[in-house]
């Protein structure tokens, strides 16, 4: 039996496979079928206690007195299927996972001996979690141990894996307040009646709120927004250049800042740095363009460049970090920003001015998040540290993922 940490991984010696999720409280469990972008095909690759069979995943409820689990089949998986993730939701509404951390036990299905556990670390206002994936590389089944979580319920990881989740009907007329949103339904097959006609969705959600993605074109956030960096229904997987730049708040005064990029591993772990003394990481995929010492010229001060197709697997979270090495205060300086852009067009993606400032000597300008489906968010940050280098960013930033 192997003991597992988040992202390892096991070879299955065995076919069929059980996953069960136990924890001091009742949970649901589900399964969902994904192609390799990361979606299911339907909703009908939805597995859970209202559809409890798919092509080769089956849900078995444990009655309260067992823990529920996914059984996978992988001979039974149909082809173009590449992952099966097994998530888990307290089944009491709201409940969060602070203090009742559930284990995963992993089992041949024949003989029902374990194969490996899981507990995810470090959860707290998690209302669901991707525990468990079982997936195909290179001809080969393995288990990964994930421990994704999720503020926002099942719905959230259904959603953000492509199954519809519809509003239900509304109860007999009684006045409401005007729009109070309806609580969603798990039940893909649940289909709500026409919602009343609602205004256009602004380009850019009301700030430090809402989730948008590149569709639209370029994005412009305020701090605490998020952009999923997807376009045309697919995640970017290309590179990307990080822009950040800055100018004196007093004409005729050099202003030496360093921009820098730290990088993290699943568990908050500090893998990496990227600064002005480190031009590269990550075999290659990220490289910084060099420093510039005083802020001056137009467009970008520090380049940072990032190949997202490159990151090992193992790169959950990317914070990207401006200090001031000559102790200088940010209050001195003027028209600070970050703008991501399409390393291969130069097109500008995302936006992120700093409209205030305080006097401290470090700042984490921005943020991307691995999503589980593959797909990276980025959210405007414009936290300020007292810090003035990059090592003194990284237990800072490690807290803000």
């Amino acid at each position: 039996m192997t003991a597992m940490t988040p992202g390892s991984n096991i070879l299955l010696a065995t076919a069929r496979v059980t996953v069960d999720v136990a924890a001091p409280v009742r949970l649901d469990v589900s399964g969902l079928l994904l192609t390799a972008d990361g979606k299911v095909r339907s909703d009908d690759d939805f597995i859970f206690y209202n559809q409890p069979s798919g092509p080769g995943v089956t849900y078995r409820s444990g009655g309260g007195t067992s823990p529920d689990a996914i059984m996978v089949d992988t001979t039974a998986v149909p082809p173009g299927i590449e992952k099966i993730v097994v998530t888990a939701s307290p089944d009491a509404a709201g409940q969060t996972f602070q203090g009742i951390e559930p284990t995963a036990t992993v089992r041949n299905a024949d003989d029902n001996s374990v194969l490996a556990t899981f507990t995810p670390p470090q959860l707290g206002t998690e209302t669901a979690l991707v525990v468990v994936e079982i997936y195909l590389r290179n001809g080969a089944w393995k288990a990964r141990a994930v421990g994704q979580g999720y503020a926002n319920g099942l719905a959230g990881i259904a959603t953000d894996f492509g199954v519809t989740v519809e509003e239900p009907a509304a109860p007999a007329p009684t006045p409401v307040p005007a729009q109070a949103p309806a609580a969603p339904s798990m039940d893909p097959r649940v289909t709500a009646p026409p919602a009343p006609a609602a205004p256009p969705a602004p380009a850019t959600p009301p700030p430090g709120t809402g989730k948008i993605n590149l569709d639209k074109g370029r994005v412009s956030l305020q701090k605490n927004q998020t952009v999923s960096l997807v376009k045309g229904g697919r995640p970017l997987l290309s590179q990307v250049k990080m822009g950040l730049g800055w100018e004196p708040a007093y004409r005729g005064k050099d202003i030496d800042l360093d921009a820098s990029v730290i990088a993290y591993g699943p568990q908050r772990n500090h893998l990496d740095s990227c600064y002005f003394g480190k031009l590269q990481i990550l075999n290659g995929a990220v490289r910084h363009a060099g420093d510039n010492l005083t802020g001056e010229g137009g467009g970008d001060d520090e380049v940072i460049t990032v190949d997202l197709g490159r990151l090992p697997q193992e790169v959950s979270g990317l914070v990207f970090t401006v200090n001031s090495f000559s102790g200088q205060k940010f209050t001195e300086v003027a028209k600070a920003y970050c703008r991501l852009l399409d390393a291969a067009t130069g097109e500008e993606l995302v936006r992120f001015d700093l409209t205030s400032a305080e006097a401290q000597t470090g700042v984490m300008m921005a943020k991307m998040i691995r999503q589980f489906s593959g797909e990276w968010e980025m959210t405007a940050m414009g936290e300020f540290v007292k810090s003035r280098t990059v090592r003194g960013m990284v237990k800072p930033a490690a807290k803000s993922l």
